[in-house]
């Protein structure tokens, strides 16, 4: 079986080597590096079984298929595509991996802070609600992070507050908020190529790896219907 993943960029990704451990390298992973969602989309239509979506093609995945998952229909953003009946289905595994890189750390949380209001925000907003958080959402605009469905704060605002858990999902190049309130909080960050708070002085670092692993298991196991060999894909990560 063939898949692949289509955003810009995704030169780096790890999801190649992920899915050859995981299955033996008996199913192909390709890169799909295109400026525009409709020619990433006709790539997919043109010869591959399913496709992961990153940044900046979630939003776009999410009205372009046909059905939607649970999961993808509350968060607005769809991160895998697959064939079904009625046409293509639209999942969204970064809940997954938000989860099992969370429950990994064996702490239970109250407080989230989620800074960014992208796809990848828009997950960790559904997984810290499903925890059993009280969430909030900050970023470079208010109104954005307000449309998360969560009480929306400005940056300097997100300073004052003692999350115990921050969910950070801006991308690796964006600056870094000041202030933001790391000390005492367990910090996940999205972003795994270019990290910008693995040195963060904080309670404990969760690299966008751990995140990774989990959508990426909880992905395969939709694309091909077989349990993936997750111990090789941890000696790729």
């Amino acid at each position: 079986m063939r898949f692949a993943l289509i955003g810009h960029p995704v030169a780096g990704s790890l999801s190649p080597r992920l899915i050859a451990a995981g299955y033996g390298g008996r199913h192909s992973y390709d890169l799909l590096d295109f400026e525009r969602f409709e020619d990433a989309w006709q790539a997919f239509l043109d010869g591959y079984d399913g496709i992961n979506v990153t940044a900046p093609f979630k939003q776009d995945a999410f009205r372009r298929v046909d059905v939607l998952s649970p999961r993808a229909q509350a968060t607005g953003a769809v991160n895998l595509v697959v064939p079904c009946d009625q046409g293509f289905i639209g999942h969204n595994t970064d809940v997954d991996g938000v989860l099992m890189a969370l429950q990994e750390t064996g702490l239970s949380f109250a407080d989230a802070l989620v800074v960014g209001t992208g796809g990848a925000a828009r997950a960790a907003v559904y997984a810290a609600k499903e925890m059993g958080c009280h969430v909030t959402v900050t970023g470079r605009s208010v109104e954005k992070a307000a449309a998360l469905g969560c009480l929306a704060v400005s940056f300097a605002d997100a300073a004052r507050l003692t999350p115990d858990v921050v969910l950070y999902t801006l991308p690796g190049r964006a600056p870094v908020p000041e202030g933001l309130p790391l000390a005492q909080a367990v910090v996940l960050e999205a972003e795994y190529r270019i990290p910008q708070l693995s040195a963060a002085n904080c309670r404990m670092y969760v690299s966008g790896r751990r995140w990774m692993l989990g959508q990426a298991v909880a992905g395969y196991r939709l694309f091909t219907g077989e349990e993936p060999n997750v111990q090789e894909m941890l000696q790729v990560l």
